[in-house]
């Protein structure tokens, strides 16, 4: 029987125990550089977290100078005494339109033309029947004329016996009959020259103006729509062909709950907050108290004026409005600032802001005062020019690592 094939022999290879130990000295080298490695890894994986660093917005604190007492805070919406969604009193189409949005107005300027073919076609056929009546009045003059001097003829001639009275009777009836006809040729020439009138009316309404001046801010016909007073068409027809608004006639109008609307009368200083522009205060008044209220809301509409207009104050902008007292108040302690209310952070009964300090945050426990508008008054934890983040304040901690946002 063959013999199976062997292998070279490995059994009697080895390695000498002493060759595998690593010298102590060794190991101590092996041991700190991984120590040193993970010491490194984690360094710099905190490192990156720490660097990982926020957007936030901010605000600067700005110290209180005292002012009127805060009595109420409502609010409302910019609106204008005077705004229209002009139209046209006829229906008819489009030819031409002269205004967009954000256009400037004066009264009486031409903000489209409608399409006047029949007008003035109606006006043409008026004029003419204004001079037909008006000649016909002519020939009845010439007529009477004649009739006149026949009516002395017979009348001549009656007293010298040499006519019958029956003829002078209808020489005078035939002076009177166009005397009758001219009087009524005149009616019908006033009657044409008033359908004049009403066609010259007609045509000038296809000419659409402006009737007071402001800012357009709708554009709500084209070139080639069909324009009507009412609606028709199955809501094809456009019943208006521009909104205009008179900017000089902002106002704000709020609605106060009417178990503090005692609060509130005419000429009462009021300080406006538009939610556009949150860190800008406009000085105002009450214009008046609207003398009804809203069952359902048990509400009472309040409109105010503002003291000087802004370009920036726009219709049906939201608005926060702070009813002030008569008196001024004394100018407040050292320590008293304002800060925006999104600043504010309420924390078990008290209050926390976080300031931003060389790019770091820093929660400051803050003790606070009443609210005016947007901002909330701080008694004590700020001082004047401190800048306290506005926004996302629950999301952010202590000590985070943070950049104002551009």
């Amino acid at each position: 029987m063959t013999e199976p094939v062997r292998g070279p022999d490995l059994s009697g290879l080895k390695i000498d125990a002493r060759a595998r130990r690593i010298p102590a000295n060794r190991r101590w080298v092996v041991l700190s550089a991984g120590l040193v490695a993970l010491l490194l890894v984690a360094g710099g994986l905190y490192a990156f977290l720490r660097e990982a660093v926020a957007e936030v917005e901010v605000a600067t604190v700005r110290a209180d100078k005292g002012g009127r007492p805060t009595l109420l805070n409502a609010s409302g919406y910019v609106t204008p005494r005077q705004r229209a969604t002009i139209a046209a009193k006829i229906t008819a189409r489009v030819n031409e339109i002269f205004v967009d949005e954000g256009m400037s107005v004066e009264p009486g300027q031409v903000l489209a033309k409608l399409d006047d073919s029949d007008a003035r076609a109606r006006l043409a056929s008026a004029h003419a029947d204004q001079n037909a009546t008006a000649a016909t009045v002519g020939d009845l003059r010439v007529n009477l004329e004649n009739a006149e001097r026949e009516a002395r003829r017979i009348e001549e001639l009656w007293e010298r016996r040499l006519v019958a009275e029956q003829a002078r009777d209808q020489a005078r009836m035939a002076v009177d009959s166009l005397r009758a006809r001219i009087v009524l040729a005149r009616e019908q020439v006033a009657a044409a020259a008033a359908r004049v009138k009403i066609a010259q009316q007609d045509l000038d309404n296809c000419t659409v103006r402006a009737p007071f001046g402001g800012i357009v801010v709708s554009k709500d016909a084209q070139r080639g729509e069909m324009v009507s007073p009412v609606s028709a068409g199955g809501g094809f027809t456009r019943t208006g062909i521009a909104t205009i608004v008179d900017m000089a006639s902002l106002e704000i109008e709020v609605d106060v709950n009417e178990s503090y609307i005692a609060r509130v009368k005419a000429g009462q200083p009021v300080t406006a907050v538009l939610d556009a522009y949150p860190d800008w205060q406009i000085s105002g008044k009450v214009r008046t108290v609207i003398p009804t209220a809203d069952r359902q809301k048990a509400t009472v509409k309040v409109r105010a004026a503002f003291d000087k207009l802004d370009p920036r104050i726009l219709p049906d902008m939201g608005v926060k409005l702070t009813f002030l007292g008569d008196e001024r108040a004394a100018p407040t302690a050292a320590g008293r600032v304002l800060v925006p209310r999104t600043a504010v952070r309420e924390e078990g009964g008290g209050a926390a802001v976080f300031v931003h300090r060389e790019g770091r945050l820093e929660r400051r426990a803050v003790k606070l005062g009443q609210a005016r508008g947007n901002e909330h008054e701080v008694l004590a934890g700020l001082s004047d020019g401190d800048q306290v983040v506005t926004a996302g304040i629950n999301e952010l901690r202590d000590g985070q690592n943070v950049r104002v946002k551009r």
